[in-house]
């Protein structure tokens, strides 16, 4: 099988999985949370352990500090998955204020380039998302949230293979005539 056949297939498996997770975003939410639930639970206890072998004692206290909050953030999401998805939304949103704050910033530092334009409006509507999440702040858009971030992100995802495999087969195309 081609390298372009197989970009296009796993383009278009990605948006099949995009509309899947766009059709029951809450489902998708609480399986990114248990996932995060997981992944924290492992990460903190590796931290815990790992800070048992660090020098000093400030850096081992901080260590082991940092992994049990790890570890009980994880059992936390796995014990109550519906208030990690809420917690995550939360998170999210305020990611989206200081990446937006940042970008407004950083725009006027370019002031009077090609790239100020963009990036202020890029901040702008980061702002704006994060507004509209709080002012909708309900429990049924923060926990569809997550599933509709992650649903977005894999139609983005399967059009950019699926646009890359056509590239990638206009190519060998051009090669093929030469």
């Amino acid at each position: 099988m081609s390298d372009w056949l197989k970009l296009l297939l796993l383009g278009i498996l990605s948006i099949v999985f995009g509309i899947i997770v766009l059709g029951a975003p809450i489902i998708a939410s609480v399986a990114i949370t248990t996932l995060a639930g997981f992944m924290l639970l492992i990460g903190g206890g590796v931290q815990v352990v790992g800070g048992f072998t660090v020098e000093g004692a400030g850096n081992k206290i901080l260590s082991i500090l940092m992994g049990l909050i790890m570890v009980f953030l994880g059992w936390s999401f796995l014990k109550n998955p519906l208030e990690g998805t809420l917690t995550l939304a939360t998170v999210i949103m305020i990611l989206f204020i200081a990446g937006g704050i940042a970008r407004i910033i950083l725009s006027f530092q370019m002031r009077g380039t090609q790239f100020f334009w963009p990036t202020l409006i890029s901040g702008v509507l980061s702002l704006a998302l994060a507004g509209y999440i709080f002012a909708n702040a309900s429990v049924g858009l923060a926990l569809s949230l997550l599933g509709i971030l992650l649903g977005i992100e894999m139609l983005f995802n399967g059009f950019g293979l699926i646009f890359t495999a056509l590239f990638v087969k206009s190519g060998e195309n051009e090669l093929k005539q030469a």
